[in-house]
């Protein structure tokens, strides 16, 4: 469970006003991602070995490219790139241990030579794959995928030395649909239109790495590789800005990640929204974990789930630094326990509470143990209406 001070950074300047307007005024801004690292899988065994243990179908990263992803040819960007695949590592019994933004690098052959005459050097029948993967578990995570590994044709590497994690969000793209992205969007790997060669190269780096629309969602903006001591491509040097803001933005959008903030061992991925986050596939057969990810699905009633919170006090002020980690939410007029925070920074948090208490209004909640300080869960815009329990009510009479 991860518990941070609230951020003093540009942010500071907004006063009063919430995160998120702050954040949208700011424009888009640029985090690099100290708390993630990477890994590398390579060998012809790879997609193989990673389709029997993760959750989602990673296939995809063996089949025919498509158009969507697809910008002018340079030295440095390929003329059609696959998107990355967010995906998890559960126990056995189905609870969650590990998150995965997976990332097929672009081969030499797909892009041009030097000169920008033709192709490439290299064969395009190599397979490998970046993870970007939680650093505070990465040595857990390594002897985890070793064990797994046996006799399979895949080298599995710790290159967090060699390449970072960024994260691009904030502004209005997350009012914005899939077919109306920030301009210039098409050389950044997601974009529906076509740039000019010019404008494709600045948009990627030496390597091949380059921007991509965040797997999970819309509104957490772009995610991304790059190697290390580099800035990526298209950030301005005044809109770099701590982690701990693209950890609130995640918060309001009612967002965890890693295995400090999905508790390791103990998580149930529905609970935790993974479905929503594009995480697990339903079609791609088994993996470690299936049959309590597809029995919980297919009974179809999700009491729990992850939400956001706002920590206030008696007089609907917020208040900081109060609640912690793994503190109990109650129903304040009756003492129930709803559930518990997993995750607080400032006066926000994420906590995992039954729906029908938390989100009904069947009562003021507040944090077991203080009674001056309440607080007030949310639905997060992107949840789906099959979420919300009045239509899980309707779903179980049906």
């Amino acid at each position: 469970m991860r518990q941070f001070s609230s951020s003093k950074t540009f942010l500071a300047a907004a006063g009063r006003r919430s995160h998120s307007s702050a954040v949208n005024s700011a424009g888009l801004v640029t985090s690099l991602l100290k708390s993630r690292s990477v890994v590398r899988f390579s060998g012809p065994d790879t997609l193989k070995f990673l389709q029997g243990l993760l959750t989602n179908d990673v296939r995809r990263f063996g089949e025919p490219l498509h158009e969507r992803t697809a910008t002018i040819p340079t030295p440095n960007m390929p003329a059609v790139s696959e998107p990355p695949m967010y995906a998890a590592l559960l126990t056995p019994q189905g609870r969650f241990l590990y998150d995965f933004f997976l990332y097929r690098p672009a081969k030499e052959a797909e892009k041009l030579d030097p000169t920008g005459s033709g192709p490439g050097p290299g064969s395009t029948d190599s397979t490998e794959l970046f993870a970007d993967v939680d650093a505070s578990a990465l040595d857990e995570l390594l002897g985890t995928l070793k064990r797994y590994r046996l006799r399979s044709k895949v080298e599995i590497e710790n290159v967090g030395e060699d390449f970072q994690c960024w994260q691009r969000f904030g502004g209005d793209i997350s009012e914005k649909s899939s077919e109306v992205e920030e301009p210039g969007a098409a050389g950044l790997g997601w974009g529906s239109g076509v740039d000019l060669a010019g404008i494709s190269a600045s948009h990627g780096s030496d390597g091949g790495c380059q921007w991509f629309k965040d797997p999970r969602l819309d509104c957490l903006g772009l995610r991304g590789i790059f190697p290390t001591n580099t800035t990526p491509p298209l950030v301005e040097a005044d809109k770099e800005t701590n982690e701990e803001n693209y950890l609130e933005w995640r918060i309001e959008n009612g967002v965890a990640e890693g295995s400090s903030e999905i508790p390791k061992g103990e998580a149930i991925p529905l609970e935790f929204n993974l479905v929503g986050l594009n995480a697990i596939s339903f079609d791609k057969g088994c993996y470690v974990g299936q049959e309590l990810v597809a029995r919980t699905h297919h009974r179809g009633v999700i009491r729990k789930r992850l939400v956001p919170l706002k920590f206030v006090n008696n007089d609907g002020k917020e208040v900081e630094q109060r609640v912690s980690p793994g503190s109990q939410v109650i129903n304040a007029s009756s003492g129930k326990k709803i559930g518990s925070v997993t995750t607080t920074i400032g006066c926000r948090g994420l906590g995992l509470l039954r729906l029908d208490d938390a989100l009904k209004g069947s009562g003021p909640l507040a944090v077991e143990g203080q009674n001056n300080v309440k607080v007030e869960a949310f639905r997060p815009k992107w949840w789906p209406r099959e979420w919300v329990p009045e239509h899980q009510e309707q779903s179980a009479v049906a």
